[in-house]
């Protein structure tokens, strides 16, 4: 199979953070698939990653001559007829961003991109350019891949009789689904539930919804729509128009609004989080490319959480609380609305969350799903918590 390139535009990486410190752009995840997984069924092609230095080793790049991408860029049928209008010779631009263009064997990387004859997208494509377009373009990417996954394939049957279903011809359920005595209402949008995946007695489900394989909605849980739960994930409580990348659980009581988990995070028994504010004004967050908070323009907006990182039981998350990779909350009270990477604590103040005691966490939290902490993983991880130190000030004052 011939190979693509999704590449990191740097101005695009850096306001994704801290999802981006983990994974390149194009392996975040939107509606059902991630964005590098939606374009690989577009394309029939295999996806490779142009991404920083610390991050090749886990998602690999080509020497071969390829079609560069912008790993942001949503695909849609126009940017399918884009790109197939694209000459080796020609740079696609939408503004001063660049979309795509032929790298060859010669060129290796962008450094040359400027010889080529620009030429403007003819269309606003849909980019995921801040970490609250992840749950805002949720609902439509979610309707978008529905479509992409299941036309010409029939969905298995619910045998359960206790099930009530909604607009059925909304819903597609992959083999393996176990769902028993649920409430399934696909009249707003679709369902769509991944093989060997879960939906205990009691839950009810509004879609757009999306549910990874071997995931699990629990007992009695309410999942509102533009809701998306990746793979080998436990959801419950209530949940509305969130995120959860993939291998990560928020399994008990809590509302989650608005928000998006990373992957290997867990959140506390009745843990919840605020999305709106008391006075109704739009959210801000942190943002790492200003070293501040941004105002979003939005009226809702919860939790965003980077991998690896825990909230013990209770934990109360501001509107807006913006959570870095390997952080470990516990405590009374609301967190401060940044917590950095590799915090340990909550209201009461922060400590470090020592490499060697973080590492030795996540291998066993890993473990438990039979997924290997690799070399590749720690070292990714090392740089990580080296490169955000400058955002745990206590380390200063030490």
């Amino acid at each position: 199979m011939e190979e693509f390139v999704l590449f990191d535009d740097p101005a695009i990486r850096g306001s994704l953070l801290p999802f981006t410190f983990t994974r390149p752009v194009a392996d975040i995840r939107v509606g059902i698939l991630k964005i590098s997984e939606k374009w690989e069924k577009v394309l029939e092609k295999q996806a490779r990653f142009h991404t920083q230095n610390y991050l090749q080793a886990k998602f690999p790049g080509t020497d071969s001559s390829a079609l560069w991408i912008n790993g942001a860029w949503l695909p849609d049928e126009q940017s399918t007829k884009a790109l197939a209008a694209l000459r080796g010779t020609e740079a696609l631009y939408f503004g001063k961003t660049l979309m795509a263009c032929y790298i060859g064997e010669t060129e290796k990387n962008l450094s040359e991109v400027s010889k080529k004859i620009p030429v403007e997208l003819g269309f606003e494509p849909v980019l995921v350019q801040k970490v609250w377009n992840i749950f805002q373009f949720n609902g439509s990417q979610i309707r978008q891949d529905f479509k992409l996954l299941t036309k010409g394939r029939k969905s298995a049957e619910i045998s359960d009789p206790f099930t009530k279903v909604y607009a059925p011809e909304n819903i597609f359920i992959e083999e393996g689904v176990k769902i028993r005595a649920a409430i399934l209402n696909a009249e707003d949008g679709p369902i769509y539930i991944g093989a060997n995946a879960e939906i205990q007695e009691g839950a009810v489900i509004r879609g757009p919804f999306s549910l990874g394989e071997s995931s699990v909605v629990n007992m009695g849980a309410k999942i509102r729509g533009d809701t998306t739960v990746g793979p080998h994930s436990k959801v419950g409580g209530e949940v509305g128009n969130s995120v959860i990348f993939g291998y990560s659980n928020k399994g008990h009581e809590g509302y989650l609004g608005n928000s998006v988990l990373g992957e290997w995070c867990n959140l506390g028994a009745d843990t919840n989080t605020s999305n709106l504010k008391n006075n109704y004004a739009p959210v801000k967050v942190w943002e790492y490319t200003k070293g501040g908070f941004a105002n979003t323009g939005l009226q809702f907006c919860g939790l965003m959480m980077g991998d690896h990182s825990k909230c013990g039981i209770n934990t109360m998350f501001n509107t807006g609380t913006v959570v870095g990779v390997g952080a470990n909350i516990f405590g009374p009270g609301f967190p401060r609305n940044f917590v950095p990477s590799f915090s340990w604590g909550g209201a009461a103040g922060f400590t470090t969350f020592q490499f060697p005691k973080f590492a030795q966490t996540a291998q066993a939290v890993m473990g438990r799903r039979s997924i290997e902490w690799t070399d590749v993983e720690k070292e990714m991880l090392e740089t990580v918590y080296d490169y955000t130190k400058i955002y745990r000030i206590w380390e200063k004052n030490s």
